[in-house]
């Protein structure tokens, strides 16, 4: 059974494709350049996990982001709140702030707005039916859940970082992630988000993954917003 994790990269959207069959499998690594080909390339897998908002508020942040930012503790400013749906017409970080603010009475963070063209590639692409499929993910909450549900205790950019993330890993594959080669617009810290993401895809399609909330609601549009893991 095929799953695929999915991290935004600066080539596009890293797509690490898994047999998972018992211990993952890395079937293939690749860029994928816009949401819905990545869409139409992962029609055969079970279930495909992407680290970016799915499902987007009106004019209160999303209860998946505050309870994944309190699962993580340390590592919790990985998870920015989403935008409201009405940023997505900014072309500017100046817009952004003006229609977040009208919103929900708070700016919207540049961490945020640096990713709202894949935001809104994403959201374009998505619909109810393509949610059973297409889940998000954030890759700190899945190797949270990887960690026994503690918190890592070093950011993924330092090299400890990288090493605690590889360790935690290691187990999930029978593949040796270090030497995996990078596909090009790729960084090692976007691969292992992939495969942490390929992960919980794994458990997306055995039944065993949990959200937060337990219980989300729908936005406007009807999509779920959760954070699966």
């Amino acid at each position: 059974m095929d799953v695929a994790g999915v991290d935004g990269c600066k080539g596009g959207w890293l797509l690490v494709r898994a047999d998972a069959t018992g211990q993952l499998r890395i079937e293939d690594v690749s860029i994928i350049s816009t949401f819905r080909e990545l869409i139409a390339a992962t029609a055969e897998c079970a279930a495909i996990a992407v680290d970016i908002p799915i499902g987007l508020p009106t004019n209160e942040p999303r209860a998946a982001d505050g309870e994944a930012r309190k699962a993580i503790g340390p590592r919790r400013s990985s998870v920015f709140p989403a935008p409201m749906r009405a940023v997505l017409a900014a072309s500017t970080y100046d817009q952004a702030c003006v229609l977040s603010l009208a919103a929900c009475g708070k700016k919207l963070s540049k961490q945020a707005f640096a990713i709202l063209p894949k935001i809104r590639e994403a959201d374009e692409a998505m619909t109810p039916a393509v949610q059973e499929r297409v889940r998000e993910v954030h890759p700190e909450v899945s190797f949270w859940a990887l960690n026994d549900h503690q918190p890592l205790e070093h950011a993924k950019l330092k090299p400890d970082g990288a090493a605690e993330r590889l360790r935690l890993l290691t187990p999930a594959y029978r593949d040796d992630l270090a030497s995996v080669n990078l596909a090009r617009g790729a960084k090692r810290d976007d691969l292992y988000d992939a495969c942490a993401a390929a992960w919980t895809a794994g458990r997306i399609a055995y039944g065993t993954a949990r959200r937060l909330p337990a219980e989300p609601p729908l936005d406007s549009h009807g999509l779920r917003m959760e954070i699966v893991y």
